[in-house]
C-alpha cells in the first residue's frame, strides 16, 4: 500500500478519493479549497472533498496558496509516496510536485492533448465531440502538459449532458487511478509524453456564455444547452406578467423546422434557430425545480409567434 496526499475540491474528485481509501492506501492528508460563500444566504460552505474527508477521519488542510516555503515544507513533511490531484484548483509549484517519492499524478477529464484546462467536459460537448476520456498523467509545471500514463475512452452521445458525462468520467477515472497506483507499486507505471499536435484548450466557462443565442444554428444551441446542464444552465429571457424573467434550459432536442430566429413555433415549445430549430424538453424558472416543458407552459404561457 502507498502513503498518499490527496488534493481535490469538487464532487468530481469524490469517487477517486473513496476508491483510494477503500483499496487500503494510507491517505496522510487531504488538501482542498477553503470554504466559499454559496447558496441564497451566501453562507460559507465546505467543499465536497472537505466534507467527505472529515467523515472518513482524514486530516484536511486548506492553504490559500502553496507558493510559500512554510506550506511547501509542511507538504513535504507528510512523507508521501505519491500525490494524487483531482480538480484541486491551485497551481502546484515545482517544490510540491517533487516532494512525494513518485511525484504527483493527476486525473484529467479529457483525451489529452485535447482539452487542456479548467472546463474539458463542457468544452468537449460544446464542440460536438463524440468521445472523450479519463486520463491519468504525471504532473509537470505546465497546464495539463505532463506525460500520459493511462487513458480510457468514454463515448459522448448526441444528447449527453455535462452532468451525465461528469459522473461517467468521475467513476471511470477513479478505477483508472487505482490501476495507476497498482502499477506504481509494482514499478511498472509507464508514461508517454503528449504529442505536440492536437492540443486544444478548455477555458473556464464565462457567465456570458450561458445566454442562449437562438440566431446560432440549432445544433450549436443544442450542444450549448447540454454542455451547461445542469449547472450553470443555459438560459433565455422572456416576458411574463409584465416583466422579464430568465429561464434555464436543461434539455433540448433537434427539430426539423424553421422560422424567425428566437420565435416560438408551436405549443410544444419548439424554438426557431438561425438554422433549424430546437424543442425545449426540460426547463427551470428562477427559484423553482426543473420541470418538463408542458408543465412550465401551464404557468408561463408562450404562444406561437412569441420571441425569446
Amino acid at each position: 500500500m502507498l502513503r498518499i496526499v490527496f488534493m481535490g475540491t469538487p464532487e468530481f474528485a469524490l469517487p477517486a478519493l473513496a476508491a483510494i481509501l477503500q483499496a487500503g492506501h494510507e491517505v496522510a492528508a487531504v488538501y482542498t479549497q477553503p470554504p466559499r460563500p454559496a447558496g441564497r444566504g451566501m453562507a460559507e460552505r465546505k467543499s465536497p472533498v472537505h466534507v467527505f474527508a472529515e467523515r472518513a477521519n482524514v486530516p484536511v488542510l486548506m492553504p490559500k496558496s502553496l507558493k510559500a516555503e512554510p506550506e511547501q515544507h509542511a507538504f513535504a513533511a507528510h512523507g508521501a509516496d505519491v500525490g494524487i490531484v483531482v480538480a484541486y484548483g491551485l497551481i502546484l509549484p515545482k517544490a510540491i510536485l517533487d516532494a512525494p517519492r513518485h511525484g504527483c499524478l493527476n486525473l484529467h477529464a479529457s483525451a489529452l492533448p485535447r482539452w487542456h484546462g479548467a472546463a474539458p467536459i463542457q468544452r468537449a460537448i460544446m464542440a460536438g465531440d463524440i468521445e472523450t476520456a479519463a486520463t491519468v498523467m504525471r504532473m509537470d509545471e505546465g497546464l495539463d502538459t505532463g506525460p500520459v500514463c493511462l487513458t480510457e475512452g468514454v463515448a459522448i452521445g448526441p444528447d449527453t449532458t455535462a452532468g451525465e458525462l461528469h459522473d461517467a468520467l468521475a467513476e471511470k477515472g477513479a478505477r483508472l487511478m487505482l490501476r495507476a497506483l497498482a502499477d506504481l507499486e509494482r514499478g511498472g507505471l509507464a508514461c508517454t509524453p503528449q504529442p505536440a499536435d492536437g492540443v486544444t484548450y478548455a477555458p473556464k466557462i464565462d457567465k456570458a456564455e450561458a445566454r442562449i443565442d437562438f440566431a446560432r444554428p440549432a445544433r450549436e444551441v443544442h450542444n450549448r444547452v447540454r454542455a451547461l446542464s445542469p449547472a450553470p444552465g443555459a438560459w433565455f429571457e422572456a416576458r411574463h406578467e409584465g416583466r422579464a424573467e430568465r429561464v434555464k434550459v436543461l434539455r433540448t432536442e433537434l427539430v426539423d423546422a424553421a422560422g424567425p430566429a428566437g420565435s416560438v413555433l408551436d405549443g410544444a415549445l419548439t424554438i426557431a434557430c438561425g438554422e433549424g430549430a430546437v424543442r425545449l424538453l426540460e426547463v427551470q424558472r428562477w427559484g423553482k425545480r426543473p420541470m418538463p416543458a408542458a408543465e412550465f407552459l401551464r404557468g408561463f404561457p408562450l404562444a406561437p409567434g412569441a420571441r425569446l
